[in-house]
């Protein structure tokens, strides 16, 4: 069975930690493919062989797949010369029984070749920056909630009831006293010096909860991870200025984002999603794409006319924690209730998991026309009047409110109606 092919000079990369096996297929006016094969090392001198070897056969267009970390310093290299596609592994999975390196290789450059190959999105360097960078930032934000739960851990087991007088163990207050404690093992004292004057909680409760005893060794492990917390923050402090500075250059596409419901409070969080997703809404063609690409919509899995599973896809592994997070504060908000509304109709018939992914989707939508039209955020259509397939009878405050729900203000309003 012959296949078209679309590109008559490209190249396959099969990529592992130490090697790199290359395949060039070259197709001449007879549609007859002469294949060039080669290894290369993953150090940077064996990227500079691999980078003249595709200029010796004049080959501009490389495709391998994304294999952990170990393509980017390829693709670092390479993308200077020639325009390198990404490949996820499942379009390039191999026949089993018959693999090796090499043929893995020209198998990638075939398909390739006939353009089989859906090439997986690539952000420009500096968006590719600021998303290493966040990420690690929300990676040592996990480390100091997992310090967090140890030191909590302390204190239960000297019973230090501190977590059931004090909303948050780490604030103000509550840090004096566990740090009075720490100098002053199993002493008794007043705890009314220590508490803020706006704390709520009754003094006798937060007396009684520090009844406790507390042995040298929970205190020298309390002691590290009090310590680790507050040299993690400073890191944190200092990472964030980082990000900051790389964010400067997206300032008008940032203050776009943040006309979005949820984006608007919080200055990290516009920038995660532009982290993300890049400014430029191009790359994907439709706002379903984006959706799709993110992994906020179902999945195409039937077979026989009969729909197998319609969970969401493993993408956007990032990208929906944060969409989800804020699709959850935007059902306790009452300026936004297009948000509130969508949820409420979605959970009464499908739950309310799906009514979330609904929301993020609904957001995604939202971002995408954002960042393509270049202009603000605007609930106009989404609390557009629907006419009933029936009549509906209701009373007139019942009407004021349904009103009312959807941003109608009243100027004169009649007092038989109220």
């Amino acid at each position: 069975m012959a296949f078209k092919i679309f590109r008559k000079n490209c190249c396959g990369l099969d990529v592992h930690k130490t090697w790199i096996y290359a395949c060039i297929g070259i197709t001449d006016a007879d549609n007859r493919t002469e294949y060039k094969q080669a290894r290369f090392s993953s150090f940077s001198k064996g990227l500079q062989e691999l980078s003249f070897w595709l200029a010796k056969y004049s080959c501009t267009e490389v495709c391998m797949e994304s294999s952990g970390k170990y393509w980017i310093p390829v693709f670092n290299i390479l993308e200077k010369t020639c325009w390198v596609t990404l490949a996820h592994p499942k379009y390039t999975k191999p026949q089993k029984g018959n693999k090796t390196d090499r043929k893995d290789a020209k198998w990638i450059c075939d398909l390739f070749m006939c353009d089989m190959i859906k090439p997986s999105f690539i952000p420009p360097p500096d968006i590719r920056h600021l998303c290493d960078l966040l990420r690690f930032r929300m990676k040592m934000t996990y480390q100091i909630t997992g310090m967090k739960n140890r030191a909590l851990n302390c204190l239960t087991v000297s019973n230090l009831k501190l977590d059931d007088v004090f909303t948050d163990v780490f604030g103000k207050s509550s840090r004096s006293i566990i740090q009075q404690i720490l100098d002053n093992p199993n002493v008794k004292f007043d705890v009314t010096p220590f508490i803020h004057k706006n704390c709520k909680h009754p003094m006798e409760e937060i007396q009684a909860a520090i009844d406790g005893a507390i042995c040298s060794e929970q205190a020298a492990k309390l002691k590290i991870c009090l310590d680790f917390i507050d040299e993690q923050e400073k890191r944190i402090a200092e990472l964030d200025t980082e990000i900051f500075r790389l964010a400067e250059s997206y300032s008008s596409v940032l203050e776009f984002i943040r006309t979005v419901p949820g984006f608007s409070k919080e200055p990290l969080t516009a920038i995660r999603l532009l982290s993300e997703i890049g400014p430029d809404m191009s790359v994907f063609p439709t706002s379903k794409n984006l959706v799709s690409w993110a992994g906020c919509c179902p999945r195409n899995d039937s077979s026989a006319q009969k729909v197998k599973s319609t969970r969401i896809s493993r993408a956007g592994s990032y990208l929906k924690p944060l969409l989800v997070q804020i699709a959850n504060a935007l059902l306790k908000s009452k300026e936004h209730p297009e948000f509130k509304e969508r949820y409420r109709r979605i959970k009464a018939r499908r739950g309310h998991k799906k009514a979330i992914i609904a929301l993020c989707r609904m957001l995604l939508i939202a971002i995408w026309n954002v960042l393509s039209k270049c202009e603000p955020y605007s609930a106009k259509g989404y609390l557009a009047d629907k006419l009933t397939e029936h009549s509906v009878v209701i009373s007139k405050a019942e009407g004021l409110a349904l009103l009312r729900q959807r941003g109608y203000i009243f100027k004169d309003e009649v007092a038989d109606f109220a």
